[in-house]
């Protein structure tokens, strides 16, 4: 239903002003160009969580006017998948026109000067098995850090030296987090471990780290798909934007609930 039919239906009185917000909601669309990408400015208000750019496959100029258009709109927008040559491009090209740049590895996050941040009171921690994996557990701390949950991180932590992921894990516990997100490669068992000594849930993120067989992340898949360990879920890999996504809406829940129970 296009925009004007609601209007119209809402104008006789035959659908509410609620209704007509929801359906509002459901059909607003940004064009870029008329073929060329459709911007949902309005996702983040109907889910809680905002709109992803994908920067793998796309042209330059395409990824440059879709950004541009989003920044417009909505003010900030998080690009995934950049490779180091639009990294750095997008990054000179913007900070010329006086945005605020976070830039990750592979992740970048652009906003407006005046733009603020929502703050919850969520607390999603971070576990990194190699440094090799920092790149998605980057994604993963931009993206619960944009719908306003706190971080903990603690990098190169994996179980081939276990007494720092055990010191990892009390840190975390300490900080109270929410939730954990478990980056890990090679045979992923790192997961497993962290969500079968605590009481906090859990979300394993298979990483394309890796060699031989298995490589290109089917082992730590494989191995956190099969985990005897119940209190953990898993993305697919390489998917920290989806984890870091999950994670804080589940934490900013727990942490309202926290508050409620408080008072």
């Amino acid at each position: 239903m296009e925009i004007r039919k609601i209007l119209e239906k809402l104008a006789k009185r035959e659908i509410s002003v609620t209704a007509a917000e929801q359906e509002l909601r459901i059909y607003s669309i940004e064009y870029v160009e008329k073929n060329l990408a459709k911007i949902d400015p309005l996702r983040e208000m109907r889910s809680g969580i905002p709109e992803v750019i994908f920067a793998q496959g796309k042209e330059y100029k395409d990824l440059l006017k879709i950004i541009t258009a989003t920044l417009y709109k909505k003010k900030f927008t998080v690009i995934s998948k950049v490779s180091a040559d639009y990294m750095e491009r997008l990054c000179r090209n913007f900070a010329k026109k006086n945005f605020k740049i976070f830039k990750g590895i592979n992740t970048i996050l652009i906003s407006t000067n005046t733009y603020k941040f929502p703050k919850r009171e969520g607390i999603v921690g971070i576990l990194c098995a190699g440094t090799s994996d920092i790149k998605i557990a980057e994604e993963a701390k931009i993206m619960a850090e944009v719908m306003g949950s706190k971080t903990v991180i603690e990098y190169d932590v994996g179980i081939s030296g276990v007494h720092r992921t055990l010191k990892a894990i009390a840190n975390m516990i300490n900080a109270k987090v929410h939730i954990i997100i478990v980056i890990a490669g090679m045979e992923g068992a790192l997961g497993s471990f962290v969500s079968s000594v605590i009481d906090i849930p859990v979300v394993g993120v298979p990483t394309s780290t890796g060699y031989g067989y298995g490589s290109n992340g089917i082992a730590a898949l494989a191995s956190m798909l099969q985990t005897c360990t119940m209190g953990m879920t898993v993305v697919n890999i390489d998917n920290g934007i989806g984890a870091g996504a999950f994670a804080a809406m589940v934490a900013n829940k727990m942490s309202a609930v926290d508050m409620t129970k408080s008072i």
